[in-house]
């Protein structure tokens, strides 16, 4: 996988290079330092992924990710800035994450494994087991007579009914005889997090947080704009820590 970091702050772009080499084999091919270079980059050259600050010269960090949302197979991109009110924004642009200055050595790190095990990186065709067969990336869907074998980043949420567990997925949705709980146990924890007692979500699904009551949030994933999942105060402290809000 082959990485563009654009950053105008020599010591950020130079930490954030150190982390992406000592905590993947992600590849950095080239720094920018500002919008129109970078751009200009990537029209020549193709990269996987792009860590993209938001205030630097000539064009801004928004408007390139918008630019690139734009494209018909752009780079996945990781915002790296100080300001946290551009992530409504740059989630509907459907970055691949949302990272704080100053760093936190393990959040980039969660970053840079989620990246590497993603559908269609590099890195995973190159050294990842297949989806199906890696017990750690997928779920049993018990079925009338078989066992569906659901790769787990299919799964958008999943939520409780009673003692039933409504698993839903962008084609369609699965009823399993067993609590939340248990089957939140079995979900990769780098990537789904449990926001309330009926509700567990893929965090790298999400498009939109917004406030809620009490200090709280609701959140909006893609493809299920007409779905609203709440973060309840008990998991609140955590929501906002691993989202950096």
């Amino acid at each position: 996988m082959k990485a563009l970091i654009v950053e105008d702050e020599y010591l950020a772009q130079d930490e954030l290079k150190w982390l992406i080499e000592n905590h993947s084999s992600i590849e950095v091919v080239s720094t920018q330092e500002d919008g129109l270079a970078a751009l200009r980059y990537m029209q020549e050259k193709d990269v996987d992924v792009v860590f993209l600050d938001i205030n630097i010269p000539s064009i801004d960090g928004m408007t390139l990710a918008r630019n690139l949302h734009k494209q018909a197979n752009p780079p996945k991109v990781v915002i790296v800035t100080a300001y946290k009110e551009h992530a409504a924004e740059a989630f509907e642009l459907e970055v691949f994450d949302y990272i704080l200055k100053p760093f936190n050595e393990q959040r980039v790190a969660n970053t840079l494994k989620k990246l590497e095990n993603h559908p269609g990186s590099a890195v995973q065709a190159e050294q990842a087991p297949p989806p199906l067969t890696s017990p750690k990336r997928t779920v049993n869907i018990p079925r009338k007579d078989s066992i569906l074998v659901l790769p787990a980043d299919l799964i958008y949420y999943a939520r409780a009914d009673e003692k039933l567990t409504y698993v839903h997925t962008i084609k369609g949705h699965f009823v399993i005889p067993t609590s939340i709980g248990d089957f939140a146990e079995k979900l990769p924890t780098d990537t789904f997090f449990r926001c309330h007692r009926s509700w567990c979500i893929n965090t790298s699904k999400i498009r939109e947080i917004s406030p809620w009551f009490n200090g709280t949030y609701v959140i909006k994933l893609h493809n299920f704009d007409d779905v609203e999942i709440p973060v309840s105060r008990s998991h609140l402290k955590e929501f906002k820590q691993l989202m950096q809000l």
